[in-house]
C-alpha cells in the first residue's frame, strides 16, 4: 500500500500508540554499572573528565553498590587502582589485593548484586600496558597469560559472580576457563572484551583508573577502528575458547558491529558505552547544547537496538531513574 491508504502516522499520534508498537525496550535490566576502587579510607572522589562519577575507597564502595542495586541496576563491573605498581602489575593478582577485598566488601553489603571483576594489568602495571613486557619493551603475550588466569582465579575466589578479561590477548580466554575449572569454579561465566578496539574514546577512563600507557599505545594489541572482519574472527576464536558472553568495546562507534556479532553468533552480547561517549554528551549538555537525558537514552537504546543484550554504562545509575519516571 501507499499513501494515501498506507499513513504510518497513524500509530505515532500518542504516547500510548507510540508504547504499543515500540519495537526496542530499553531497561535497568541490561545494566551494568563500573566502579573505580582505590585505596585508602573514607573516599569519594569525584573523577573530573566524567560528571558524576566517583572513585571509591573499599570501605565505601559497598554503600555505593547497595544504591546502585536499590535502583534496580543487576551488576557492577569493577576496576581498581593499586597502592603501588610493578613491572608485572602483580597487585592484579594479589588475593588481598583492592579488588578482591572490593569484592568481598559488596558482597557482604549486598550479596544479591552480581559483580564482575575486570581481568587485565593495565591498571596494576608501572608501564600501563596490558601485559608484561619483553626486553625490547613489546607487550610478551604468551608470558601474560598465567597472570591474566591468577588475576581470573583471585577474583573468582573471593566472591566474584564473572570474570572480564579485557586484554585483548591472544589465548587469555581458553587460559582462564582453563584455570576456572581446574580450581572447581566451572560456575563462573567468562564475559569477554572480543572485539575491543584501539579506540580514541578512553581517554577518561584512564583519568580515573590511573592507567595510560607510560609509553606508546595500546595498537598492537587492540583491534585496529577501520576493521569488521577481524571482530567476527575475536569473536568466534573467544566463543571456542569457552566464552559465555561476549562484548564489543566502545558501543557508539561500533553499532554495525554489534549488529553483525548478534546476527553471527547468537550468544548473549554485551556492548561497553565507554567513558568518552559518555563524558561527550555530559559536556555538550553541561554547556546546554544537548538534553542529557533525551540524549542518553536514546544513545543507549541505539545500542539495545543494534543487538546488545547487555550494556555496560556510566549513565546506568541516571538512566534507572530516567525508565522508572518513564
Amino acid at each position: 500500500m501507499s499513501f494515501p491508504d498506507h499513513r504510518p502516522r497513524r500509530l505515532r499520534r500518542s504516547e500510548g500508540w507510540r508504547r504499543m508498537v515500540r519495537e526496542t525496550a530499553l531497561s535497568v535490566d541490561d545494566f551494568v554499572y563500573p566502579l573505580f576502587i582505590v585505596p585508602g579510607s573514607g573516599i569519594q572522589n569525584p573523577v573530573n573528565s566524567m560528571p558524576g562519577v566517583s572513585q571509591f575507597s573499599v570501605d565505601r564502595v559497598a554503600e555505593e553498590a547497595a544504591s546502585v542495586y536499590g535502583l534496580g541496576i543487576p551488576a557492577v563491573i569493577l576496576f581498581g587502582v593499586p597502592e603501588e605498581k610493578d613491572s608485572v602489575g602483580s597487585a592484579g593478582y594479589d588475593p588481598e589485593g583492592i579488588i578482591p577485598r572490593a569484592i568481598r566488601a559488596i558482597k557482604a553489603e549486598v550479596p544479591e548484586l552480581l559483580i564482575w571483576g575486570d581481568v587485565c594489568l593495565c591498571e596494576y602495571t608501572d608501564h600501563g600496558h596490558c601485559g608484561v613486557l619483553t626486553d625490547s619493551g613489546e607487550v610478551d603475550n604468551d608470558a601474560t597469560l598465567p597472570l591474566l588466569s591468577r588475576a581470573a582465579l583471585v577474583y573468582a575466589q573471593a566472591g566474584a559472580d564473572a570474570v572480564a578479561p579485557s586484554d585483548m590477548m591472544d589465548g587469555r580466554v581458553a587460559a582462564i576457563r582453563l584455570t576456572l575449572d581446574s580450581n572447581d569454579l566451572s560456575h563462573i561465566p567468562i564475559v569477554s572484551y572480543a572485539a575491543k578496539y584501539a579506540s580514541a574514546y578512553y581517554g577518561p577512563f584512564r583519568d580515573a583508573a590511573y592507567s595510560a600507557p607510560a609509553f606508546g599505545d595500546r595498537r598492537a594489541y587492540q583491534m585496529d577502528p577501520a576493521n569488521a572482519e577481524e571482530a567476527i574472527n575475536e569473536v568466534a576464536l573467544d566463543l571456542e575458547e569457552g566464552a559465555d558472553i561476549v562484548m564489543v568495546k566502545p558501543a557508539g562507534p561500533y553499532l554495525d558491529i554489534i549488529r553483525r556479532v548478534k546476527d553471527t553468533f547468537g550468544v548473549p552480547t554485551a556492548a561497553y558505552q565507554v567513558s568518552g561517549e559518555f563524558s561527550l554528551i555530559k559536556a555538550a549538555a553541561g554547556n546546554g547544547w544537548v538534553d542529557e537525558r533525551r540524549i542518553a537514552l536514546e544513545a543507549l537504546t541505539g545500542i539495545k537496538r543494534a543487538g546488545a543484550d547487555i550494556i555496560l554504562n556510566y549513565f546506568a545509575k541516571d538512566a534507572a531513574v530516567w525508565l522508572r519516571e518513564g
